[in-house]
């Protein structure tokens, strides 16, 4: 099996010998484990997300995938934020706990009205 690993603009290849074990879990999730037969191999531990293709073959292609980019709020109060996102478009987001859903009128107006008046200060600069 070979590993590949990016290491800033250039890409290493290490050849490893193992065993791949492919199941699913109790929860119907696939997995795979490969268990390295070399010795003397040595090789910097790392964890991420993944794209994992296994072909009917067996033959297993795994890509590591680009880190999240997220947005920073432009506004925030106790339970809202206003984010400018990539696609240009502005997004409110208002979370609360569903036992305080008695005060949730109160207070997605009285925070969204803050919101619009911070806000203002974006387009309506005197």
């Amino acid at each position: 099996m070979k590993v590949s690993a990016k290491n800033q603009n250039n890409e290493s290849l290490i050849t490893a010998k193992g065993l791949m074990v492919l199941g699913k879990s109790e929860k119907g999730l696939h997995t795979a484990d490969f268990e390295c037969c070399d010795d003397d191999l040595q090789v910097e531990p790392f964890t991420g997300k993944f794209q994992m293709q296994i072909m009917r073959d067996g033959n297993v292609y795994a890509t590591e995938l680009p880190k999240r980019i997220r947005g920073k709020a432009l506004f925030r109060e106790d339970n809202a934020t206003l984010t400018l996102g990539r696609d240009g478009r502005y997004y409110f987001v208002f979370t609360l706990p569903e036992e305080m859903v008695d005060q949730l009128p109160e207070r997605l107006i009285r925070q969204a009205r803050a919101i619009a008046r911070k806000a203002m200060t974006l387009t309506y600069e005197p």
